[in-house]
């Protein structure tokens, strides 16, 4: 009897630890864009032209403008794709945007300066809940819970439109 108690608390406990993973799977419409609208601080998460989640966002420090040079602190704009991701992120979970492109790069030496990187969409752990609703280094912040479900939807090779 001790045996099957053990092995019952032990059963339990692997299935409450699934629960638990940050890992999230997702079986609905391919999301075919992401679009940032930076003015609104909002994200959209598209199948074709049908939104299928919304999300407020937090922006880097110095949200107005287009990302120039490496530490204004601004959030990119422009046309961009969803290129990588980070499942050991100190940002709880993190999806890479392949900034810079050519046009950001040529941009950053007319300027003689560094055009920055590690763009990501991520979440906000404990020690950045600061109040402050902008605060990245030009990341797209959201919510961890929200990673996780934006982590299982999109995939690398998804578009991602960041507008002012």
């Amino acid at each position: 009897m001790r045996v099957f108690r053990f092995l019952a608390v032990v059963m339990l406990m692997i299935g409450v630890s699934g629960c638990a993973s940050k890992f999230k799977t997702y079986n609905g419409p391919e999301v075919t864009q992401v679009v940032v609208n930076k003015g609104e601080r909002r994200m959209y998460l598209l199948h074709n032209t049908e939104v299928l989640e919304a999300y407020n966002i937090g922006l880097g420090f110095a949200p107005s403008g287009d990302k120039k040079i490496s530490g204004d602190g601004r959030t990119p704009e422009g046309n961009y794709l969803i290129d990588r991701r980070n499942p050991n992120s100190e940002f709880h979970l993190s999806i890479g945007i392949d900034y810079p492109n050519e046009a950001d790069l040529a941009e950053a030496i007319a300027l003689g300066k560094p055009p920055g990187g590690d763009i990501f969409i991520h979440g906000r752990p404990k020690k950045y809940r600061d109040g402050k609703r902008d605060w990245t280094a030009g990341c797209i912040a959201v919510t961890d819970r929200e990673i996780e479900q934006i982590y299982a939807m999109v995939k690398n090779g998804t578009p991602i439109s960041i507008q002012p």
